[in-house]
């Protein structure tokens, strides 16, 4: 069966990579992404197969029938980037790219609606097709899905999703059991101090100072207050205030983000962040506050499902292709479908055999080799038919 979805996802190439370039043409941010919901219900409507809008710019798609239910998830927004790959299908739209690949995840997913469809009759049950805007930006479009009911009437079973991936070949699929990737929360400072000359410092207080002093101090929490053997991550990341040699501004604001695997530790580290900011700014004069964005939840890629992802990709990819995955610090909503139902999100690699040193995701120059994508697609479906199959 998987060799046939396999072949069905190749005679469908062409179409593939035409929907994935007009994707990448035509890139929309998170949660305006009104031209691609659009354009993803004309092509389920040329296929017959029913949906319906959900939360506002998403799309969910029914195929088969019957209370057994498997979910297939692809991102479909895009990132505020101005694209430098000088492709003949670069963005045209100023200041917005498809840098992380979620026109693929939606073309793919489009080519397994097709292949789905042509097979309606012999599933065993209600595949969803969960095209998901926001997944760029807080609160993150899948909790949005989640709150419209994406996961009811009926409740899937199960959820899978994938992700391209420029760190290995074509034709390999990487996947883990259990933590794949961690939380992600944003983190804004406001320090607030007195303004003055900077040849009289002492008539004002300087919140420059305090912010350097933050900084250094906060990185203690990582190496002081945390396991050693618990993964955790407190990275500063903008630093902004002043504006000419002789001034001592008023306000220096910064932001940065917390990474955690352990729920606890996160926890426990977002309140330390906002009483450590508060009492170290005051022995400068200056107040400090943090505005803590809570954002998703880790990946955890359920063990059952982990393991039939596993097995579907050495079935269609060879067992030398289906390879473990190393968890990422990155932050992915997909987690918030793992909260509520069994999940298992898988990488797929883009990267074209014997390159090396090729431009990463989130990168304006991302541009991932499109002969990967057939297996993606075959990945989506046979992930749909062999569940219902069980």
């Amino acid at each position: 069966m998987q060799s046939d979805l396999l072949a069905a996802a190749l005679l469908s190439k062409s179409e593939l990579i035409e929907n994935r370039r007009y994707l990448h043409r035509n890139p929309e941010i998170s949660f305006q992404e009104y031209r691609t919901a659009e354009f993803i219900e004309s092509k389920l409507a040329a296929m017959n197969i029913r949906f319906s809008r959900i939360a506002e710019t998403g799309v969910i798609a029914r195929i088969g029938t019957g209370e057994r239910c498997v979910a297939l998830r692809a991102d479909i927004d895009a990132l505020p980037i101005e694209e430098k790959t000088e492709l003949p299908y670069a963005s045209q739209n100023s200041g917005v790219m498809h840098a992380c690949g979620h026109d693929c995840h939606t073309a793919m997913l489009l080519t397994a609606a097709k292949i789905l469809k042509e097979r309606e009759n012999e599933l065993g049950g209600t595949v969803k097709l969960l095209f998901q805007p926001g997944e760029e930006k807080v609160p993150g479009g899948a909790s949005l899905m989640i709150a419209a009911g994406a996961l009811t009437n009926p409740m899937p079973e199960a959820i899978f999703g994938q992700h391209v991936f420029p760190d290995s070949d074509v034709g390999t699929i990487l996947t883990t059991e259990g933590m794949m990737m961690a939380s992600a929360d944003e983190l804004y400072w406001t320090l607030t101090g007195k303004g003055a000359h900077a040849a009289q410092p002492h008539q004002g207080t300087d919140p420059i100072i305090a912010a350097a002093e933050l900084i250094l101090h906060l990185q203690s929490i990582i190496t002081k207050s945390r396991n050693p053997l618990v993964p955790g991550l407190l990275g500063i990341t903008a630093v902004n205030g002043g504006s000419a040699t002789n001034i001592i501004p008023e306000v220096v604001e910064m932001k940065g983000t917390l990474r955690s695997f352990d729920m606890e530790w996160r926890k426990q580290t977002l309140n330390e962040i906002a009483v450590r900011t508060e009492k170290l700014c005051d022995l400068f004069g200056v107040k400090g506050v943090c505005n803590i964005v809570r954002g998703y939840p880790p990946v955890w890629n359920d063990p059952i499902c982990s393991n039939f992802v596993i097995d579907i990709a050495k079935q269609l990819a060879g067992a030398d292709c289906a390879l473990d995955f190393e968890p990422k610090m990155w932050g992915e909503d997909f987690g918030y479908y793992g909260r509520h139902i069994p999940a298992a999100f898988w990488m797929l690699g883009v990267r074209s055999a014997g390159e090396n040193n090729v431009p990463g995701l989130h990168n304006p120059r991302f541009s991932p080799d499109e002969s990967a994508l057939p297996l993606g697609a075959a990945m989506l479906a046979s992930a749909a038919v062999e569940w219902l199959s069980k």
